[in-house]
């Protein structure tokens, strides 16, 4: 099988113009067929706030109720052009999409437990066939964190969880590559002294969780992580943003996910 490299770009990179342009001139230098997938949460709550209308999180997951998904649709919406441009600047064929598009990504409204998460959508299948249609025209895919439940609503959606369930779905065509992409150097064992943590498996994994070394928001992506090599995906790896143009050498500096 071909490759199929996909990245998920996040963190403050997102907000920094300087940050965003260098992480996507080395993007457009991956060789091969490649997806983008992006986050951009930060720019969503500082407009929020601009408008009055309060930012609600619960471990680090968003509360989007009718009003915050107005203003998540519109900046993930706008983010997603203004990053497609860009690209289209470095020779990038790119094209922009929500998980609506084609029905690229449909997802479900989260089930009210013990936290209702208003619109948040939960993945419930991919469109291979749609996806691997356009790589197969030559364009890089590039999708922003929403998605849709079939019914007309639009669903705010994890980034991670969308690269990661887009990693799984195209497993069965192509020996995907999936890549987390931040502003720190890789999963940290010491965060002052920025030491990277180069290789975790299972078992390291529980042990760093249980000694406090690995917590809060790096847990759902390792966990991600995980469930996508699980479910057939070839390499996960984690890293600085400017790392993107090791992803596909021996060289990769930051933290490469293992299953054993």
């Amino acid at each position: 099988m071909s490759k199929l490299t996909i990245v998920k770009i996040g963190g403050k990179v997102i907000n920094e113009e300087d940050q965003l342009d260098s992480f996507l001139k080395k993007f457009a230098a991956i060789k091969g067929d490649k997806i983008l997938v992006h986050g951009g949460g930060n720019i969503a709550s500082k407009l929020q706030e601009k408008l009055g209308v309060p930012v609600n999180m619960v471990e680090g997951r968003r509360v989007t109720d009718k009003e915050a998904i107005e203003i998540v649709s519109m900046v993930f919406s706008g983010l997603n052009k203004k990053i497609v441009a860009k690209m289209q600047a470095n020779g990038e064929h790119a094209v922009g999409l929500s998980g609506a598009d084609g029905n690229a990504i449909q997802s479900v409204k989260r089930p009210i437990k013990i936290i209702d998460y208003g619109f948040v959508g939960d993945v419930k299948a991919i469109n291979a066939e749609f996806i691997r249609a356009l790589l197969q025209a030559g364009t890089v895919p590039v999708f922003c964190a929403l998605t849709h439940d079939k019914q007309g609503q639009l669903l705010n959606t994890n980034a991670d969880t969308i690269a990661s369930e887009i990693a799984v779905g195209m497993s069965d065509m192509y020996d995907v590559d999936l890549v987390y992409c931040f502003e720190q150097p890789g999963v940290l064992s010491d965060f002052e002294k920025k030491t990277v943590i180069s290789e975790i498996t299972p078992v390291s994994y529980k042990d760093h969780k249980d000694r406090g070394v690995i917590s809060d928001g790096m847990i759902p992506k390792l966990d991600n992580a995980f469930n996508a090599l699980g479910l057939g995906v070839f390499t996960v790896k984690i890293g600085h943003f400017d790392s993107i143009g090791l992803v596909q050498s021996n060289d990769y500096p930051g933290t490469i996910i293992c299953l054993n």
